[in-house]
């Protein structure tokens, strides 16, 4: 996609969002099939629902713009959850795998921040 305007510009960073927002409900998904606590899990699967929402707003807005909402893969958070499946898989004990999925979760957060900034 060529970016000719500050439309195109707005329409190719919605386009990262739901990108963004699209691995993030994935990864979570599977951190909380990985979680061993029940609170941790519950945290995680109410966050997938709020994130799936908030995927929806983006691709509605990109729809009536007539963008494609596939067009874009984003390369840090697809980095981010790589990462995150290789240290979950590394992690020994439920504590420990439950402390690093909160982390990764909050990194993923942080990710989402900087890029809506």
């Amino acid at each position: 996609m060529e970016i000719n305007n500050f439309k195109d510009m707005y329409l190719a960073e919605l386009q990262e969002l739901v990108s963004v927002e699209s691995q993030l409900a994935d990864a979570l998904l599977r951190m909380a099939g990985a979680a061993a606590h029940p609170a941790l899990k519950d945290l995680l699967v109410h966050h997938h629902g709020e994130t799936e929402t908030q995927k929806q707003r983006l691709v509605t807005i990109l729809q009536k713009h007539g963008a494609d909402p596939a067009a874009h893969t984003d390369q840090a958070m697809q980095a981010l959850v790589n990462e995150t499946k290789k240290m979950l898989a590394m992690l020994t004990g439920d504590d420990l795998r439950d402390a690093g999925a909160l982390w990764r979760q909050r990194l993923t957060q942080e990710l989402i921040v900087t890029k809506t900034m």
